[in-house]
């Protein structure tokens, strides 16, 4: 595998292979009729990335592509300052609404999904295509070789930038990285405080120039939102605890997708660009103790 270029952290971007990529997506999942107009706002509120799915059970891409297309139509922004992301999904994932026949090979669903995908957004290229998760708990199956095989394929055709993964193991991240032909350049996981923040999937991702997306940070983390170290980090700077929370992400080098629906909250999202955490409490964060908040956080005021 041919070593990967180290992606620069900007406080607003990473810089991956020469390709300024925002820190703070836009997710559209659960969406549904609402999708073209929350994602619309997202766009003219700030926001110049979007993720999406193929995978209509959870998402309405083509809704996401009719906000796209507005905005670029408009001349709110211009195609190479907005960021699109899009998956393939198996069919356990799906529901009767497929964007691929499930009876051909799975290599052929990728290819079909994939065309169908940027119907749907009216481009014709993405850049980040993800595979929506394998197929299994542990390890790779073969049809996640085969699925990968294919995007590598969409990858060599310029359909895309870049390949990542979702909902991924380090187990499998790590398979994924030492036998691929074209290397994910991003992991997509929910990020859960309770388990340290996904840190074993995180250090390997720094340690091999990989993104890291953490997405579900709040609504995985209802109770960390309530931890009063956290809480008394947010009462010094002012914020809610949601901003610390995706103030730590990007702290400690993630992208950060949010989902919300309200205006509101999206204008208070971005504004987490405006401030920063010292390194203590960025430690702090890393270090309380999620399942008992009372333990570790009187052991740091007294220290």
């Amino acid at each position: 595998m041919t070593p990967l270029s180290k992606p620069e952290i900007e406080e607003r971007h990473l810089i991956i292979d020469g390709r300024r990529v925002p820190r703070f997506f836009y997710g559209t999942a659960w969406k549904e009729d609402v999708t073209e107009r929350l994602a619309g706002l997202a766009l003219g509120l700030g926001f110049r990335a979007i993720d999406t799915a193929n995978q209509r059970k959870h998402y309405f891409e083509a809704a996401v592509g009719a906000a796209v297309q507005k905005v670029l139509g408009n001349g709110m922004v211009k195609r190479d300052t907005i960021f699109v992301q899009t998956k393939f999904t198996y069919r356990r994932g799906q529901d009767d609404r497929l964007p691929y026949d499930p009876r051909v090979p799975i290599a052929d669903q990728v290819r079909k999904s994939f065309a169908s995908s940027l119907d749907h957004l009216g481009l014709d290229s993405v850049d980040f295509y993800v595979l929506h998760g394998p197929s299994l708990r542990d390890g790779l199956a073969d049809q996640d070789w085969e699925a990968w095989r294919a995007m590598e394929e969409v990858h060599a055709n310029g359909g895309t930038r870049f390949l990542g993964v979702s909902n991924v193991s380090l187990e499998q991240v790590k398979l994924l990285c030492a036998q691929a032909k074209v290397p994910p350049r991003f992991v997509q996981n929910r990020c859960y405080a309770s388990r340290g923040w996904d840190q074993g999937v995180r250090r390997f991702c720094k340690a091999n120039n990989i993104a890291y997306q953490g997405f579900l940070l709040l609504t995985a983390n209802r109770g960390a939102l309530q931890h009063p170290g956290l809480l008394a980090i947010a009462k010094r700077h002012g914020v809610p605890a949601t901003s610390v929370v995706f103030r730590f992400a990007l702290d400690v080098g993630m992208i950060a997708l949010t989902g919300t629906s309200s205006p509101e909250h999206m204008k208070a999202d971005l504004a987490v660009l405006k401030f920063r955490l010292d390194d203590d409490q960025v430690k702090t964060i890393e270090g309380l103790d999620y399942a008992d908040p009372k333990k570790v956080w009187i052991a740091v005021k007294k220290s």
